[in-house]
């Protein structure tokens, strides 16, 4: 295990500090060592990662050594759009979750990586490597994946700071009337059901999408997301929020297409290459279930 001691140079919330001084640690990775009480200010344990710390204060860090990876490697066929030494681009398919958890330990993308990728960044931990961000279970669509913690770091900073751009295609309910508009709430655990999220008033954390009407048919709209966050079903939360679900959401609206599952695409990405900090972006057509539903509307269409 680890010691970092510091001294505090400057007031700051105590994660984005210990973010600052340790370059190579995700904000997530330190938060996460906040909760499980390794870090202390002025030997006393702190659990809360918007603690503030004060010039003078000093600050203990415990950073356990990498936990030997158990996830088993499958050999599942992945659609790779793109790989260098860096990242790769997959598009994962419907029905693909991303990563083990508990009672799902394979057929995972993380086990489809491990048998095809010879290296992954091991930021997010044992059962998470290479995942710089997710995608749910029956979203489908463009995913980044990081070879090494550098790359990593840059990828995740890239999100956090906007300047990554990700663009998803959802077929709506109901015939949305504005042509475009932002969505900009406050998204939390749902009080009443804690699997789902929620639109709330406060203690939720700011999100943000906006969106741009496709195509509109009789009873239904194809939309295109762009997230300027990041939050968990957060697209899915904000179509409900609109009064228009993601179609086929087994979660937030229950009318079915055919389908098992939400009819939301990550077709786009934009992004720099770590490395050498060239623009790339990369579009994936929609999966042929997806373009299916689409063909048997556009007869319908207004």
């Amino acid at each position: 295990m680890e010691q970092v001691k510091l001294k505090v140079d400057f007031e700051e919330r105590l994660d984005r500090f210990l973010q600052s001084k340790l370059k190579d640690k995700t904000r997530n990775f330190i938060q996460n060592l906040i909760e499980d009480k390794r870090v202390k200010i002025n030997d006393k344990i702190v659990t809360k990662s918007g603690t503030k710390v004060k010039v003078g204060q000093d600050v203990e860090v415990e950073i356990p050594e990498p936990q030997v990876l158990q996830v088993e490697a499958q050999e599942i066929p992945l659609d790779i759009v793109y790989q260098d030494a860096d990242l790769l681009v997959i598009n994962k398919p419907q029905g693909m979750v991303v990563h083990p958890a508990v009672k799902n330990f394979s057929n995972t993308l993380v086990n489809a990586l491990l048998y095809s990728v010879k290296d992954l960044s091991g930021i997010n931990g044992v059962l998470r490597p290479g995942i710089v961000h997710r995608l749910d279970k029956d979203t489908s669509g463009l995913m980044l994946v990081a070879k090494n913690d550098f790359s990593h770091n840059n990828l995740a900073k890239q999100i956090a700071n906007k300047t990554c751009v990700r663009e998803y295609l959802a077929l709506l309910n109901g015939v949305v009337k504005k042509d475009s508009g932002v969505i900009e709430t406050l998204i939390a655990r749902d009080p009443k059901d804690r699997k789902k999220m929620a639109v709330v008033k406060t203690g939720g954390k700011i999100a943000i999408s906006e969106f741009v009407v496709e195509k509109r048919f009789s009873q239904f709209t194809l939309v295109r997301f762009k997230l300027k966050t990041g939050r968990t079903h957060q697209i899915r939360v904000h179509a409900k929020y609109m009064g228009h679900p993601v179609v086929s959401d087994p979660v937030y609206y229950k009318l079915q297409m055919g389908q098992k599952g939400q009819l939301l695409h990550s077709c786009y990405i934009e992004f720099n290459q770590p490395s050498t900090n060239e623009r790339l972006s990369f579009k994936a057509k929609l999966p042929e279930y997806f373009a299916n539903v689409i063909d048997k509307l556009d007869t319908t269409k207004i």
